[in-house]
């Protein structure tokens, strides 16, 4: 199968069932090196729901997705073979299942040796993917974690998974290193002080929006680590951007980055290893015009050219 989009001139792109980025559906045991799915489930979040209609979203305006990346000079659908893989199978009305649904549906594709970018759903849903493949890579990955929020918090009404505990369960589960770990875009209010404990106990490296803010990009850019050949994985919750740029999420922030400082810290990654990623947070219902969505579409641009070529 050749796994490029449909043209936009054959189809407008107002027109045609909606994938991510108008690319082939393929069944998840197809020849495609890269898979977009989306995880449908928000039964983790604390404030506002409605990230489980993300995936279909993030399709819809996926139609306004090109390949061609004007700063790299290179564009992912002639590197990679990228494919809509559809939906992990969720319930919405336990999470417990849905875990064991999200681990078993990444845990079948990194055995065919796939790597994949997903679209939440609520941040909750990322532990479970890491917990998939860290069973698959046998020892912590090295973690990009972009967020308003630290989400190393403790348990929540005696609920002890939800989207504000997830990074602590997958360092206290070795499912990541901290020392392998970096947190982009925090900024506050906390709830108090010892909110931090968790962070500076383990090391993790927290780049607060002040941190960007008081130097010049240019400047705050050379301090990003390089990730060596330890796999790796992103996950982009969208309140890492102001609420200007995301108003369509469940715990927007003030003072949060514009999607200019996303893209330019994106393009000074420097990761040998990137096995996957998502992006996690959009809620539909209340975004503006899509600006939301398309910033989710974005991230998923940038990070699919993160990806080597194999």
């Amino acid at each position: 199968m050749e796994y490029k989009p449909l043209s936009g001139r054959e189809f407008p792109r107002f027109s045609a069932i909606k994938t991510f980025f108008r690319l082939p559906y393929v069944e998840v045991d197809a020849d495609y090196e890269v898979g977009i799915f989306g995880i449908p489930y928000d039964g983790g979040v604390s404030y506002r729901p409605g990230s489980r209609f993300a995936p279909a979203k993030v399709r819809e305006v996926s139609s306004l997705g090109r390949g061609f990346h004007m700063t790299r000079a290179e564009n992912f659908f002639e590197k990679l073979k990228v494919a809509d893989i559809g939906d992990c199978p969720t319930v919405p009305i336990d999470q417990k299942q849905t875990y064991e649904k999200i681990e078993k549906f990444v845990g079948e594709l990194v055995a065919k040796n796939k790597r994949f970018l997903a679209v939440g759903g609520d941040h909750s849903t990322t532990l479970p993917v890491l917990r998939a493949l860290r069973k698959k890579y046998g020892k912590p990955l090295a973690f990009i974690h972009w967020d308003a929020h630290l989400d190393t918090y403790p348990a929540a009404w005696g609920q002890e998974y939800h989207h504000g505990a997830f990074a602590r369960h997958a360092v206290e589960e070795g499912l990541v290193d901290p020392k392998k770990m970096i947190q982009i875009g925090i900024r506050g209010p906390l709830a108090g002080g010892d909110d931090l404990d968790f962070v500076n106990k383990h090391g993790i490296r927290v780049i607060t929006v002040d941190e960007i803010r008081n130097q010049t990009l240019n400047d705050f850019l050379k301090t990003l680590p390089t990730f060596d050949d330890t796999p790796t994985y992103i996950s982009y919750d969208v309140d890492a951007l102001d609420p200007s740029c995301a108003p369509g999420t469940g715990t927007p922030v003030p003072g949060g980055l514009t999607t200019y400082e996303a893209q330019r810290i994106f393009r000074a990654l420097q990761i040998k290893n990137l096995i996957g990623g998502d992006v996690v947070e959009v809620c539909p219902a209340f975004d503006n015009s899509d600006i939301t969505a398309l910033a989710a579409l974005d991230a998923l641009f940038e990070m699919l050219h993160l990806f080597e070529a194999k």
